[in-house]
Formats: structure tokens, sequence, C-alpha cells
């Protein structure tokens, strides 16, 4: 799978966005016209899509970005709201919608660009029937990715939820485990490393790719993508959804260069959401 080269290092982003605070005044604005934006972003896909974008077709739309790399789920949404980034790219809206409730943030979520569908891997096991009694399970620790993940568990009949209506399940809902699983939760970036640890870890798309892991070729069991509400988007901070920058970023992402990108490089393990 061809990819572009990854040369941005969490270290590197940290002390950007140290140097971005400390010179934005504190105030949470869109950076200026004469000025990059800003955009926050994992490692894979969404940083990647962005460099194509960046490298592509920003330069004939006027457009100049900046990308800045995150190897968690916590710190864009915070980088966000202190005004050291102006967008980010990384978050589902079930996951947005959990990180306002929980932190008070004030962000609208724009339209949705790509899916990276939940997998469940195993470095010990080829087939999901041959799971034993009493294997340990990893799933995410975030409230969002882990009712993903107990869902995947159940469409494979490895647990049964209870009704939870509209509120997100948890490991506390589980009421059917014919092989008494165990569930551990790991924050999801730690997730591969898991699996040396565990029977089978359930692992966020964008992490199963940075880890060489092919969803469609090595999970034992995959999320369907057909009606998933979890397509990951720009999420801006309230009020910026209207400028003219979000607008051609914006743009460009649901462009027909951007799906061939998605389509052509990724091999299933990100489709396009537009």
């Amino acid at each position: 799978m061809l990819r572009p080269t990854r040369s941005t290092l969490a270290a590197v982003a940290t002390a950007t966005l140290l140097g971005l605070t400390a010179c934005g005044g504190g105030e949470a604005e869109l950076s200026a016209a004469d000025e990059p934006l800003r955009v926050g972003a994992s490692p894979v896909p969404h940083a990647e899509i962005l460099r194509f974008v960046d490298e592509e077709l920003a330069d004939e739309a006027g457009l100049d970005l900046e990308i800045v790399e995150f190897t968690d789920y916590v710190q864009p949404n915070v980088a966000l709201d202190d005004g050291s980034l102006d967008a980010n790219y990384f978050q589902t809206v079930p996951y947005l919608e959990e990180q306002e409730a929980s932190a008070g943030y004030d962000f609208t979520a724009l339209d949705p660009v790509h899916i990276e569908p939940l997998g469940l891997y195993s470095e010990s096991l080829t087939d999901l029937a041959d799971l034993p009694d009493g294997a340990t399970v990893a799933i995410p620790n975030d409230p969002t990715n882990a009712a993903r993940a107990l869902r995947l568990l159940e469409a494979n009949d490895l647990i049964t939820l209870a009704d939870t209506g509209d509120a997100a399940p948890t490991a506390l809902d589980i009421d059917g485990n014919p092989k008494n699983l165990e569930i551990e939760q790991v924050e999801a970036a730690q997730l591969p490393r898991s699996l040396a640890d565990v029977d089978a870890a359930v692992i966020n798309g964008n992490y199963a790719i940075d880890a060489d892991l092919s969803p469609a070729e090595d999970a034992l069991a995959l999320e369907e993508a057909d009606g998933n509400p979890n397509a990951n988007l720009l999420v801006v901070r309230s009020g910026d959804e209207d400028a003219e920058r979000i607008g051609q970023l914006e743009e460009l992402l649901h462009s027909a260069e951007v799906r061939q990108f998605i389509e052509e490089n990724y091999s299933g393990a990100v489709l396009p959401a537009f």
C-alpha cells in the first residue's frame, strides 16, 4: 500500500503547540489570513489525507495548511479549544458529543469525510471461532469507542448487551457472556501493543493501519461500514464553520481527488463517506 511518508513526531507537535499558544494571546480565534490554517490530525490516515490535500490541491485553491500530528484522542480537542489549532480532523460525531458533554467544548462538526471500521485482531488466532473460553479481550477505554467495540463483539455473538436506549453501552451492560470473556479497557493508541498480552483486541482503524495491520485482511471481525454513524470529519470552534478558509478546506476534503486517494491507498481499510 502506497502512502505518503510520515515525518511529524508527537514531540514536534507538542513543541509547536506550546509555541503557538505562547504567541496567541490565549484567545481561541481563527488564525489570521496571512498565517497557515493549523489543523490537528491523527497520523494515519487523517494527516496523510491532509498532506495529500496540501501537496496536490491547496496551492491552486490558495490555501496554506499547517498539519500538526497527535498520537492520542484528547489533545487535539484541547488544542482546538485553546486556539492552538484552527480545526482538527480525527474524530467522529459520537466521540465529539461525549467530549463536549464532559469537557464543555463548544465545537461544530462539519461533513463526514471517511470511515475507519473498528476491527477485532489477534496475534495468536486466525479464526474468531477459536477464541477460547475465558479469553481476555482488550477494547478502547474512551466511552464512545468502548461502546463501538462492545457492539462489534455483540454483532459477532461473543456477548449480549442490555438495552441502554440512547445511552452508549459500557462493560457493565454486558448481560450475556457465554465464553466468560475478560474485558480489559486500554487507551486506544496502546491497543496494538496490547496484542502480545491479550487473546484479542478491538482496535480503531487508524491505529491498526499505523501498526501495519490490514483491517480487510487481518481482522477476525470488522465493523460494518454501511449505515455506520462513526464517520471522521473536520471539527472547528463554533462560529468558525463559515470562515472562508474552513470552507476551502472542506471543499477540498470532499473532492473527487480525495475520494480517489482514499480508495487507491487504503485497500478498504478507510472508506470515503461522501
